[in-house]
């Protein structure tokens, strides 16, 4: 059965899943003033939970009934939908091996029983602040790939293709979620849900910043003028287009170009 231990929307949501009570509400109750907290009770009742909603990290026990800590975090991370969600698992196996079976298999991180809150805090804090560094540095830098943000390489294939799909589309002013839905041959809530979960960002929002890298790529390039770019990339407004560049990367085109020679 699966539970809530809290509902307030804007902290970043945990999925518990072990099948000792007192454990999950222990983690719970440790928890929960800085996260919004799921529980579930083995590794099926997991993947149920994860078929209708989002969650930002996974912590797990390994010896569980029905479905193991193993089997969860191995699906988990050969899943499309779901490989980009950290996973640590919890056990109180302390040998070599079984640490190595479970980095194998995926998991982000391994942490011993018994262990102290504080210790599994600092590991689900580090984890999710890595995620939120490589969202912003990927959303801010003109020139930074896609692929930056990929934490597996199912997720790598995935933003592959979404970003030469998008590529492929710029010119079209109404790409959107639809279309790319469509393409990627995955339902739309599936799709947005990935795309947020892994960019921090809207699929139209993602198409935007995919447009205003392209425009980077070819103001580096150079031998276009801004408004022919503004065009190549889907923006039937130079005005408007100058304007988004500037709020997504802190300059306008123009200053963006001149940064460029200067280095040069």
């Amino acid at each position: 059965m699966i539970n809530t231990l809290q509902t307030t929307t804007n902290k970043p949501a945990l999925l518990l899943v072990d099948d000792h009570r007192e454990i999950l509400d222990f983690l719970a109750d440790d928890l929960q003033e800085h996260y919004q907290v799921f529980t579930a009770n083995d590794g099926r009742e997991a993947l149920n939970f994860l078929a209708d909603e989002s969650v930002q990290l996974i912590i797990s026990d390994i010896m569980m009934p029905v479905m193991d800590g193993y089997a969860l975090c191995e699906t988990v991370k050969s899943t499309v939908e779901y490989c980009h969600i950290p996973v640590i698992l919890l056990t109180a196996k302390n040998t070599l091996q079984s640490k190595i079976q479970g980095l194998e298999l995926g998991a982000d991180a391994y942490v011993e029983k018994p262990f102290s809150p504080e210790y599994l805090q600092v590991q689900i804090a580090n984890l999710l602040a890595n995620r939120n560094k490589l969202r912003e540095y990927f959303a801010s830098s003109p020139l930074v790939h896609i692929k930056t943000m990929a934490h597996s390489k199912s997720d790598e294939l995935f933003l592959e293709k979404l970003n030469d799909l998008i590529h492929q589309r710029l010119e079209n002013p109404n790409l959107d979620v639809e279309h790319l839905a469509d393409l990627m041959c995955m339902s739309r809530p599936t799709l947005y849900r990935k795309i947020k979960a892994i960019s921090n960002l809207t699929p139209n929002e993602l198409i935007n910043v995919a447009r205003l890298k392209r425009a980077a790529e070819l103001l580096a390039e150079g031998g276009l003028k801004i408004y022919e770019i503004a065009e190549m990339v889907g923006y039937s407004s130079q005005t408007h287009f100058g304007r988004n560049f500037h709020k997504q990367f802190g300059v306008s085109p123009s200053e963006y170009v001149e940064n460029l020679k200067q280095r040069n």
